[in-house]
C-alpha cells in the first residue's frame, strides 16, 4: 500500500514538473522558447518566423528588441508573411523601405508585458473591445472570436493569436497568423 502511494506521488509529480516545463518551454517554430533568453534570442531560433527575423535587421530594430523592454510582440509567421501580394516582402527588404518596414514591425510591438489573460481582462473592460497602443504610435484592437484572441488593424484586416503567452527575459511573444498593416 505504501509502495503504490508512493508511485503515484511520484507519478504526480513528475506529470506536474512536465507540465510546468512545458509551459515555460513552450515550442514555437521546432524550438524551445526560453523565458530566460530575450526576444531576438528566442526568434532566431524558431523557423517559424526567419521572415519576421531578417525584416527586423533589415529595418535595425534587433538591439531594441534585445533591450530590457518590457514588450509584447504580436509575432507574424513566415506563413502570415507569405499572405502579403507577391513582391511586398522583398521590397520592404530593401534599404530604401526601411522607414516603411520600421513601422510595420513596431506596429506589432506594444509596451509592456501582456499576457492574454490580460487582454481578455482589457476586452472584457472595453465591453468586447479592447485598443492597444503600439510602440509606433498606431491602434491595434483586441477582440474574442470564436474562442480566440484577433487583433484588427487600422486597415481592418485580422490575425488571430495562434500560440500564446510566450515568455521572454524582456517580454512575450504572441504568435499571430497574418501581419498586422498600420494606416
Amino acid at each position: 500500500m505504501k509502495l503504490r502511494v508512493l508511485a503515484t506521488l511520484l507519478l504526480t509529480t513528475l506529470i506536474g514538473v512536465s507540465l510546468f516545463a512545458a509551459q515555460q518551454d513552450p515550442m514555437v517554430g521546432g524550438a524551445a522558447m526560453f523565458p530566460n533568453k530575450n526576444i531576438i534570442d528566442n526568434a532566431l531560433n524558431s523557423a517559424d518566423h526567419t521572415t519576421l527575423v531578417a525584416a527586423v535587421k533589415a529595418a535595425g530594430l534587433v538591439e531594441t528588441l534585445e533591450g530590457p523592454g518590457p514588450f509584447t510582440v504580436f509575432a507574424p509567421t513566415n506563413e502570415a508573411f507569405a499572405k502579403l501580394p507577391a513582391g511586398t516582402v522583398d521590397t520592404l527588404l530593401k534599404p530604401e523601405n526601411k522607414d516603411m518596414l520600421t513601422k510595420i514591425l513596431t506596429y506589432h510591438v506594444v509596451a509592456g508585458r501582456l499576457s492574454t489573460d490580460d487582454i481578455r481582462k482589457m476586452i472584457k473592460a472595453g465591453h468586447g473591445k479592447a485598443e492597444l497602443k503600439t510602440v509606433s504610435g498606431g491602434s491595434l484592437w483586441a477582440m474574442h472570436q470564436g474562442g480566440n484572441i484577433v487583433l484588427q488593424d487600422e486597415k481592418g484586416g485580422m490575425a488571430t493569436v495562434t500560440i500564446a503567452n510566450v515568455y521572454q527575459s524582456n517580454g512575450v511573444i504572441q504568435v499571430i497568423d497574418s501581419v498586422l498593416l498600420p494606416n
